[in-house]
């Protein structure tokens, strides 16, 4: 039963994280100097909260479920 809720989890936390922007992208424009808003403290709104958020449960989530799964 853990397993399969394990599973489902595992496979919704890489949807998610999928789904994220691209930060990684902005963080190469450096060397070029191509990105001056790179370091400004942008706040994340809306569907990217939702999804940031989402994705912080699920991590959470798998991680208990899996220290469950091995102290069992």
């Amino acid at each position: 039963m853990l397993e399969t809720i394990l599973l489902i989890i595992s496979v919704l936390m890489i949807t998610v994280v999928l789904l994220q922007s691209n930060k990684a992208s902005d963080a190469g424009q450096i060397i070029t100097g191509g990105n001056e808003t790179l370091f400004q403290n942008m706040k994340e709104r809306g569907f990217e909260l939702f999804i940031s958020r989402l994705t912080l449960v699920l991590g959470v989530l798998f991680f208990v479920i899996s220290l469950v799964l091995y102290l069992k």
